[in-house]
């Protein structure tokens, strides 16, 4: 007989009842609850039948369509040009024969978003076609370290790319920022070093937290379950995980500031010069202006969206929860879009492929 001390909840759906999540912690020395019979039996009285099950899995609401047409077009577009990044930056490389730090971050950065922008797919393909399997699996522990490490990678990556841009490009005299100029090189290793050591921490510990206890994609808050033995998501854990992303996201932001406080100040000193050199000078810093804001917003956007999927408050199949994937995914891909755009050789290499394969 199933213990008393496991209550069925009222406002399961049909579906669903047999769907239900227990995290045990692997340190307890009692066994659960429910019985592997009781529980046998709560899923027969769950389900209404396999048939009905299979209807369900089958009849896609029109939000689920169009997340997936919207999705497939963003793995597709991340896809091509992270590809692309990562060939042509492979082919310098190669060709140089030297260890040139601007390839290694746009392969680092298109290998991180490529991984990225897989996950993603795979948990909106499971999420729409097979609803029970992604409740059951996709946040598994092997699949948590994986989605997890990819993210945190993303982040640091586009964190040491800003880094690398703001030296390059600022034109601050101060003696510190000198010396980090001149040394950059040896900085943007030891920067990817750390960031993919980070990414591995941030990795292992969420695996390590345990995640709520999930029924139709919303949090149990009124469970009558005893949850003494049950491994639910801790806040000190969940704010470990957040400060570990929210130190790339500083740096950024403290970067960008940088940039375009010199980029003002180079701007505001071209006034004085040609007329002509001015006006090419100030579009060039005005199209730079606007790459590094297209990148802000895409990387502000990203982490806001990955910070609400982390609380596990978005309804699962909901109108939000879609929105959140996709706001997810256009990251890695509109974010490589834009460093192609940006730099004239991706931009006209770019043009040329695209130009061969519709003459093929």
């Amino acid at each position: 007989m199933m213990s008393t001390r496991f209550k069925q909840s009222s406002n399961f759906l049909p579906y669903s009842k047999a769907c239900v999540r227990l995290y045990y912690s692997p340190g307890a020395s009692s066994p659960p609850y429910c019985s592997v019979p009781a529980f046998k039996t709560l899923r027969r009285k769950g389900l209404r039948s396999s048939r009905e099950k299979l209807r369900f899995i089958m009849t896609f609401p029109f939000p689920a369509i169009l997340h997936m047409v919207v999705m497939t077009a963003e793995f597709l577009i991340g896809t091509t040009v992270n590809g692309f990044l990562i060939v042509v930056n492979c082919y310098d490389l190669i060709k140089s024969r030297k260890l040139l730090i601007l390839p290694i971050l746009l392969i680092c950065t298109g290998l991180s978003r490529l991984g990225l922008q897989m996950m993603l797919m795979t948990q909106s393909f499971f999420s729409v076609f097979f609803p029970f399997a992604y409740e059951e699996n996709i946040y598994g522990s092997n699949m948590m370290f994986i989605w997890m490490f990819f993210s945190s990678t993303g982040l640091w990556f586009a964190t040491c790319l800003s880094v690398f841009y703001c030296l390059k490009i600022s034109g601050f005299t101060q003696p510190w920022f000198l010396w980090l100029k001149f040394r950059i090189s040896k900085l943007m290793f030891w920067l990817l070093l750390s960031s993919l050591l980070a990414s591995l921490g941030t990795a292992t510990v969420s695996i390590e937290v345990g995640f709520p206890l999930i029924e139709d994609g919303y949090v149990l808050r009124n469970t009558n379950l005893n949850i003494s033995d049950v491994k639910l998501m801790k806040n000190n854990d969940l704010l470990l995980i957040n400060l570990a992303l929210l130190l790339p996201l500083t740096v950024f932001v403290k970067c960008t500031s940088m940039l375009f406080i010199s980029l003002y100040k180079h701007t505001y000193r071209m006034q004085g010069g040609s007329h002509k050199l001015s006006n090419a000078r100030a579009e060039a810093h005005i199209n730079a202006l606007k790459t590094v804001t297209t990148f802000f917003c895409f990387f502000v956007s990203y982490f806001a969206a990955f910070m609400a999927n982390m609380t596990f408050r978005v309804p699962y199949r909901s109108h939000q929860f879609f929105v959140v994937k996709e706001v997810m995914a256009a990251y890695p891909a509109g974010h490589s879009v834009i460093i192609i755009l940006s730099n004239s050789k991706f931009k006209d290499l770019f043009g040329r492929v695209i130009c061969l394969k519709k003459r093929e």
